[in-house]
């Protein structure tokens, strides 16, 4: 998974093709839960790119994007949201699944 390095780089992967944003961080348990799955899902799913978004490192993306729980999802196709998946619940893989296959 492509790990986000600047805001400009989110600009620039959210405005073109498919990406799936993960807004996660090291210290959460439940993001930690859905490491194990994650490439398998990225695996299944690669006509999206799949990005970290670090929650402490980017604060301001989350405000922006309303994400105050993680782990959360937000999905775009040229600059478009298809869809998110944002709480702070913790996800399962049939979960995540369902989210992208209903984008």
């Amino acid at each position: 998974m492509k790990k986000l390095e600047s805001v400009e780089q989110y600009q620039e992967l959210k405005n073109k093709g498919k990406s799936v944003f993960l807004f996660s961080a090291d210290w959460c348990p439940d993001c930690r839960f859905i490491d194990p799955f994650m490439p398998e899902i990225e695996e299944k799913y690669k006509d999206y790119t799949f990005v970290y978004v670090d929650r402490d490192q980017f604060i301001d993306i989350c405000a922006e994007n309303d994400v105050f729980g993680i782990p959360s999802f937000i999905a775009y196709e040229n600059g478009n949201e298809l869809g998110r998946f944002v709480s702070k619940d913790r996800k399962t893989q049939e979960e995540i699944e369902k989210f992208i296959e209903e984008l």
